[in-house]
């Protein structure tokens, strides 16, 4: 946000003003307000904002609106706090930069977190803000693949990098060998592979490469595809879904009683501001464009209403792990085994790998909003071409 330089010279000339009124004033009775505020050392001066970096994982969308919102919206802010938002990108790993000490929290998906966890780095999940998961695989419909079994013998993408576990996962609970029964195709993160038939399924988010195909052109007809054109395979669906997107905070500052505080905080503003994004999709998405996103107006839109629907409703309250989601995410992140033969974690989490307790302070703190989103309904948003 910009501020007007002049206005605040302005606005500095007259309070020195005022000030210099007051201090030429001969009233006893302004002497003894003087003098009881300099003995009970009060002050009028606004407390000093703390400083705190969050790190995203991907570029600026709505998958991360409720933290822009929460800036925008001042709720950072009414917690003391003062909020940079770092973007993310191919080559940023933010649960990796929260361990190094370069962002105060991160956004990451659990199993991707877990495994750096296990590979060292001191981080604990402290707001499970997604409650469900955002993968599916897209197929045209006359593939007629409509679950896991279905993929056998076909062509399939996936983005590797630790994308592919729910996949792997579901394709083996159907009873096929992933290295074996299906042709894995490494897939860009687009749906062109799908579009020009080099693959029968691809990997796809929900609110993103999925909206892709739908702001495409059937050169058939001329007009743009419609969901009518596709099957999804949801991994909610097929029983293999991974928790995604938490708030990750550092382990070892937890033990500051400081950072425990700040973390409250931290968690309190986002809640707010996922809170805020639920009520105001559209006001979420102009914030989101407004900051810079490279994806257009009716594509965030989208991505605003379908990031909605994987946060609420959110039962016993947004930020709160599942205990079963999370036990089926370590599970499957201990025993699927991907195209190499190797899992996201070789044994069970040790330690605090994750807590509700922070984000039950903070909504202990909120008690003038719904936390649970009951009666969340989702909109129903019109795609354009490209996503513009």
């Amino acid at each position: 946000m910009f501020r007007s330089y002049g206005r605040a010279a302005l606005a500095a000339a007259l309070t020195a003003c005022v000030l210099a009124v007051a201090a030429c004033g001969d009233s006893d009775d302004d002497a003894g307000s003087a003098s009881t505020a300099a003995s009970t050392g009060t002050s009028t001066a606004p407390a000093e904002l703390k400083k705190v970096k969050l790190q995203l994982q991907w570029f600026t969308q709505a998958q991360f609106a409720g933290y822009f919102a929460a800036v925008e919206q001042g709720f950072y802010k009414d917690a003391g706090l003062d909020v940079e938002i770092l973007e993310g990108g191919t080559d940023i790993v933010p649960q990796t930069q929260l361990a190094q000490g370069k962002a105060d929290y991160a956004i990451a998906w659990v199993p991707k977190a877990l495994q750096s966890r296990e590979q060292g780095a001191a981080i604990t999940d402290v707001g499970q803000v997604f409650q469900r998961s955002g993968t599916l695989q897209v197929s045209f419909k006359d593939k007629n693949l409509t679950n896991a079994a279905s993929l056998k013998g076909k062509k399939v993408g996936n983005w590797g990098f630790g994308n592919e576990y729910e996949l792997f996962a579901g394709v083996g609970k159907a009873g096929i060998n992933p290295g074996k029964d299906v042709t894995l195709v490494q897939q860009q993160f687009d749906m062109q592979a799908l579009l020009k038939g080099d693959i029968d399924a691809a990997q796809a988010m929900i609110y993103n490469e999925y909206a892709q195909v739908l702001e495409a052109k059937n050169s058939k007809t001329g007009k743009l595809y419609t969901e009518d054109d596709f099957n999804k395979i949801d991994w909610n669906t097929e029983g293999t879904a991974m928790l995604q997107d938490a708030i990750w905070a550092s382990t070892d500052k937890l033990s500051d009683p400081e950072y425990q505080d700040q973390t409250v905080k931290f968690l309190e503003g986002s809640f707010r501001g996922w809170i805020y994004c639920r009520d105001n999709p559209e006001k979420c998405r102009d914030i989101v464009v407004a900051k810079g996103s490279k994806l257009g107006a009716s594509h965030q839109l989208w991505q605003m209403n379908e990031i909605n629907k994987l946060v609420w409703p959110s039962p016993n309250g947004i930020g709160l792990v599942d205990q079963a989601a999370w036990d089926q995410t370590v599970k499957i992140a201990q025993d699927t085994k991907n195209a190499d033969g190797d899992t996201v974690l070789s044994k069970a989490p040790e330690g605090q790998a994750y807590t509700n307790e922070y984000a039950e302070k903070a909504l202990a703190a909120i008690k003038d909003a719904d936390t649970k989103g009951t009666d969340f309904k989702p909109t129903t948003v019109e795609l354009k071409a490209g996503g513009a």
